[in-house]
C-alpha cells in the first residue's frame, strides 16, 4: 500500500491520482522510468541536432550515451545510497534494488561528467565543446525527468499555504497535507535555463562557455529550491 495517493492543487482546481506504473502483458511499465527516458531521448535528439556546432558527430553522440549514461545511472545510485545508508545498512544488497528507487542527480552530473572526460580523450574531442553541448541536453532532461517525481509522490517540499501548494492524500493517517511541489519548482527553473543556454549557445565565444553558466544557473537554482525539500540528503552523521 502507498503512503500517498490523491494529489491535488486546490488553487488551480486540480485533483488527481497519477498512475505509478502500468502493465504491457507480462512487463510492469513504472512511470518515473519512462518520464527518464523520454527526456534522454529529447536529450539526444536535440544535441544530434545541433552536435556540428559544437564541432562533434552525430556518431559521437550515439557512443557517447551508450558509453556515458550507464556509468552516470550507476554513480546516480552509488550516490544516493552513500550519503542514505541508514536506509540499506541493515540489509547491503538492497543497494541493488533499483527498481524500488533512490538515485541522486548530483552522482548522476558528476557519473556523467567524469565519463565525459574520458570519452574526449579517447575520441580526442574539445571537452568544453562537448560538455557545452552535453550540459544543454542535462537540462531537457532534468526538467522533464523531475516530472517523475511527481508520478511517485516524492521530492517535495515543506509544509505551506502558498498560492501553489500541492496537497498529498495520506492513506495512512487519512488527511491532506499540503506542500511546496519542488519538483516542479526545479522543473520549470532547468525549462528556463535550458532556453537562456540555447540563445547564448549560438553567440558562445569560447568552448565551456555554456558549461560554466550551467553550473552557475543549476547551482543557484538548488540553493533557492534545496531549502525547501524535506528530503535533502546529508553526509552520514553530520548536518551537512
Amino acid at each position: 500500500m502507498y503512503r500517498y495517493t490523491n494529489i491535488s492543487f486546490p488553487s488551480l482546481g486540480i485533483d488527481i491520482d497519477p498512475v505509478r506504473e502500468f502493465s504491457l502483458g507480462p512487463v510492469s511499465i513504472h512511470m518515473y522510468g519512462l518520464i527518464i527516458a523520454f527526456g534522454l531521448f529529447l536529450a539526444v535528439v536535440y544535441s544530434m541536432r545541433r552536435a556540428k556546432q559544437f564541432g562533434v558527430t552525430e556518431d559521437h553522440i550515439l557512443d557517447g550515451v551508450l558509453w556515458v549514461t550507464p556509468f552516470a545511472f550507476l554513480c546516480a545510485r552509488a550516490y544516493y545510497c552513500i550519503f542514505s545508508w541508514e536506509l540499506y545498512a541493515d540489509n547491503p544488497i538492497s543497494v541493488f534494488y533499483i527498481w524500488e528507487g533512490g538515485i541522486a542527480i548530483y552522482g548522476g552530473v558528476l557519473g556523467a561528467v567524469a565519463g565525459i572526460i574520458v570519452f574526449c580523450r579517447i575520441k580526442k574531442i574539445s571537452l568544453g565543446a562537448a560538455l557545452d553541448l552535453v550540459l544543454l541536453g542535462f537540462l531537457i532532461g532534468q526538467s522533464i525527468g523531475r516530472w517523475g517525481n511527481f508520478f511517485n509522490r516524492e521530492a517535495f517540499g515543506a509544509e505551506t499555504e502558498s498560492f501553489l501548494r500541492m496537497g498529498l492524500y495520506n492513506t495512512f493517517t487519512g488527511e491532506t497535507t499540503y506542500h511546496h511541489p519542488t519538483f516542479l519548482y526545479e522543473s520549470v527553473w532547468n525549462g528556463v535555463g535550458f532556453l537562456l543556454l540555447h540563445f547564448l549557445s549560438k553567440k558562445r565565444k569560447y568552448d565551456g562557455q555554456v558549461a560554466l553558466s550551467y553550473a552557475a544557473w543549476y547551482g543557484l537554482g538548488r540553493a533557492l529550491i534545496e531549502g525547501l525539500r524535506t528530503d535533502s540528503l546529508y553526509i552520514p552523521g553530520t548536518a551537512i
